[in-house]
């Protein structure tokens, strides 16, 4: 009976020692690990003040910013980048952009900017209703763009989207689809990256619903814009935009004029607020007064607003409108009715 006892006691002893070891070389391997990965995050350079511009493309994972990091000489263990990420729980909260980094950083502050998103990046806003003349003009007093070098990638540029199937050349070719919003892109953004994001801000607004809209209205995506361009340039509050379109839909049903001052405020490049009888007798494909149908092609860049009164137009039978003075319209389906405006509202 006492051997038996002894039996059990040595063995819980050794069962205590194994356990006891284990923690030991646990604790031991964890104060290892800690100092190999705190060597190893250290600054690359320890008081350095040198910047390093890094731009961290959109979807890049862990890895393959750990290997952007050591190509710019910021890190030089991509493996403990990802160790210290992913105990840090830094994975997949990365954010992509272009970063001010330097060598006197360690591995966490690089991170922690990371993480937080501070990016170097301006903010520009393009209006709704801006042409291509008055967004170049805008783009380049911010110095944002060479207006030369923005002019000949809107003229020749290479940009893959549908919607510019049929664009014509010359330098309104994307006249229309230059997206109105503000945006948030890379301070060393060039002149083609600028374009490139208003064009795909564009595609994501011109939905698949959209296209089958137009396909049905029997217009093609360009002459959605093009009418929504005009609409765009006359509406001034929003609930007008849809009854606006449908003055100019039932016009061109039975084929009068748009006569939209508009379209000759864009041949005479001036926002001119009264136009004369000369400004309307300008010969110009543009000039909406003299030939029925819609332009040639846009004459701004349309919100989100007018482009869907462009495809979904109010039920109406007006074929007059009439500013008030207020930003709203007086509409009318007679030309006696709008002349009858016209006393009310401005002579």
């Amino acid at each position: 009976m006492g051997k038996r006892r002894n039996k059990v006691k040595n063995k819980r002893r050794f069962l205590i020692s194994i356990i006891v070891l284990t923690g030991m070389i646990i604790i031991a391997a964890a104060a290892a690990y800690t100092v190999y990965i705190g060597q190893e995050s250290r600054p690359m350079k320890p008081g350095s003040e040198e910047s390093v511009t890094v731009a961290i493309p959109s979807g890049t994972g862990t890895e393959g910013i750990a290997q952007i990091l050591e190509e710019n000489g910021l890190i030089d263990n991509t493996k403990v980048f990802k160790l210290l990420s992913r105990s840090k729980g830094f994975d997949g909260k990365f954010k992509a952009g272009q970063y001010s980094l330097s060598p006197g950083m360690s591995m966490e502050e690089i991170m922690e900017i990371l993480v937080a998103g501070r990016a170097d990046t301006v903010r520009f806003t393009i209006p709704e209703g801006y042409d291509i003349r008055r967004t170049t003009e805008k783009l380049a007093e911010e110095g944002l763009v060479n207006a030369e070098k923005f002019a000949e990638e809107i003229e020749s540029g290479q940009f893959d989207y549908d919607f510019l199937a049929d664009a014509p050349t010359g330098p309104n070719r994307l006249e229309g689809f230059l997206f109105p919003e503000t945006y948030e892109i890379f301070a060393n953004a060039n002149e083609h990256d600028i374009i490139d994001k208003m064009l795909y801000q564009f595609s994501k607004i011109f939905t698949e619903e959209y296209y089958e809209r137009a396909e049905a209205l029997g217009m093609s995506v360009r002459e959605v814009v093009t009418l929504a361009s005009v609409i765009e340039r006359e509406a001034r509050v929003p609930e007008d935009r849809p009854v606006i379109a449908s003055v100019f839909y039932n016009r061109l049903k039975i084929g009068m004029p748009l006569q939209s001052c508009a379209t000759v405020q864009y041949i005479l490049g001036e926002q001119k607020p009264v136009l004369s009888i000369k400004d309307t007798q300008i010969e110009s494909p543009y000039n909406t007064y003299l030939h029925p149908g819609l332009p040639p092609g846009p004459i701004a860049s349309p919100g989100a607003d007018s482009i869907k009164a462009a495809l979904y137009p109010a039920d109406t039978n007006y074929l007059y409108f009439l500013a008030k003075g207020d930003g709203s319209h007086a509409f009318s389906s007679t030309y006696e009715q709008f002349l009858r405006d016209k006393a009310k509202y401005i002579d």
